[in-house]
């Protein structure tokens, strides 16, 4: 196959791998371009706003038994791989017809975790010291490489990410029979974490994870508690989240074997985590703090902010003229962007109502039975 074919293979394999996008809005889905290649994905930016990532694997092989992954060894795929130099040709091409944000390069294992960094290490060299490039590179650090081949990937990235794929060695267990755990997934995490710590030699590079969630027979609270070690013992920067959905891995894991959600119900899963994430990082909550049912997991029928509100009456009103920020962020309807602009309008009178405050009709609405002035 000449090089564009199989990058159209290897670009669409990568969905399997949401570590730059989150994906669980329509503006966040991946794009097709003219040619017709689905390899663009929005990312958003710090400053606002969104822009386009080259995303595709450098090869689809893989010698892993990941029991979820439709590309693991033993599983019935169109194979291919492109050079770390055709991958460089291809990105630019496209860089020079619409500008992007970056590159993100991920790749099945082939014959050894390090073997594989050699080569997605040689990508991003390539593009640093021969082409001068410096936007952004996340690379993907294949579980079980060595440190030695993790600082290599961390010298040339803006962004790495090593998928911690679920929330302990149990569960992990019943998804593969040849990576372990604790050397695999556990120790390089905690590597990660000491280079790119404020103190750190690479504290400029970002990290992420991932959870393939219901793969396994995890509990959204299992998720949960691993996050909160995530981003309070790691801090890693960002953590995604990718629903197993039937028919892509091994009849023999939980997933497929104990199959109770409907398709969507697994997406609804997948964007309940997601609002608990937000919750965590932006809206100043505590893990402790969500509420779970007896199966230890979220309720599909109403987002994790507004069951707490409806658990603690007691809590509300809030005076929107008075109520410190923290407070606000707990009042459904209510975000960090409507609370910033809700403290700006009462510096300059007192509120009477929302009305006036740039904040959309139905989260107004929403907001207004948990308000007082």
């Amino acid at each position: 196959m000449d090089p564009l074919t199989r990058l159209q293979i290897l670009s669409t394999d990568s969905q399997y791998d949401l570590a730059c996008a989150c994906g669980s809005g329509n503006h966040e889905h991946r794009k097709r371009t003219r040619d017709g290649s689905r390899w663009l994905y929005p990312v958003p930016l710090a400053a606002g706003g969104r822009s386009l990532m080259f995303k595709t694997l450098l090869s689809n092989c893989c010698v892993n038994d990941c029991k979820y992954c439709p590309l693991r060894g033993d599983a019935n795929a169109e194979r291919c791989s492109l050079t770390p130099e055709e991958a460089v040709r291809l990105f630019l091409r496209h860089h020079e017809r619409q500008w992007l944000l970056g590159l993100f390069l991920s790749s099945g294992v082939c014959g050894s975790p390090d073997r594989t960094m050699d080569h997605l290490i040689a990508a991003a060299e390539i593009l640093r010291r021969k082409h001068r490039y410096r936007g952004y590179i996340h690379l993907k650090i294949i579980p079980g490489a060595s440190e030695a081949a993790m600082e290599e990937a961390l010298r040339y990235s803006s962004a790495v990410s090593l998928n911690i794929e679920v929330p302990g060695r149990r569960h992990f267990q019943q998804l593969s029979d040849r990576k372990d755990f604790d050397r695999d997934i556990v120790a390089p995490l905690r590597y990660l974490a000491r280079q790119t710590a404020p103190e750190g030699p690479f504290s400029r590079v970002r990290c992420t994870t991932q959870f393939i969630v219901g793969a396994s027979d995890e509990t959204d609270r299992e998720i949960i508690r691993y996050m909160d070690g995530i981003y309070n013992r790691l801090r890693f920067e960002r953590i995604y989240f990718s629903a197993y959905q039937p028919g892509l891995g091994a009849g023999s894991i939980p997933g497929e074997r104990d199959f109770t959600l409907a398709p969507e119900d697994r997406l609804t899963r997948e964007h309940r985590l997601y609002q608990v994430d937000w919750l965590l990082r932006r809206y100043r909550f505590t893990p402790d703090e969500m509420e779970f049912g007896e199966d230890g997991n979220l309720s599909l029928a109403a987002d994790p902010k507004q069951i707490w509100a409806a658990r603690h009456p007691e809590f509300f009103p809030v005076n929107a003229n008075q109520a410190a920020p923290e407070a606000l962020l707990r009042v459904p309807g209510l975000g960090p962007v409507a609370v910033d602009r809700i403290l700006q309008a009462r510096q300059i009178h007192r509120l009477t109502s929302l009305d006036g405050i740039r904040i959309a009709a139905a989260y107004r609405r929403k907001a207004a039975a948990y308000l007082t002035y």
